[in-house]
């Protein structure tokens, strides 16, 4: 349930972005919970930041087995998430080392 648009008791504005693709049109609605006068700018650029964020995400589901875990515990689940973060970590610096290097083939 999305607030109401305005201004709430806390300092903070609700509003609802909605984003459009140029590509086809298609809309994406992102309900808002920024401090009071926050820039446009600023809720657009942090709402795109979250793209960037999921690729990561699904990156490291490919790559380092994130999803891929059976656990009935929090430590063992810890540590198979801190492990396939580790991993997605240790990867993306080595792709980013390569395309330093030129090498474009083997991303």
């Amino acid at each position: 349930m999305v607030p109401p648009p305005g201004n709430s008791a806390d300092g903070f504005e609700h509003a609802l972005l909605i984003r459009r693709s140029l590509a086809n049109g298609e809309r994406a609605y992102n309900p808002t919970h920024a401090p009071e006068g926050t820039p446009l700018a600023e809720i657009v650029r942090t709402a795109g930041a979250r793209w960037a964020i999921e690729e990561c995400f699904q990156t490291a589901e490919n790559e380092a087995d994130l999803d891929h875990y059976q656990v009935r515990h929090y430590p063992a689940w810890y540590r198979h998430i801190t492990l396939a973060m580790a991993a997605s970590a240790h990867l993306t610096v080595i792709r980013a080392t390569t395309c330093e290097k030129g090498d474009a083939g083997t991303t």
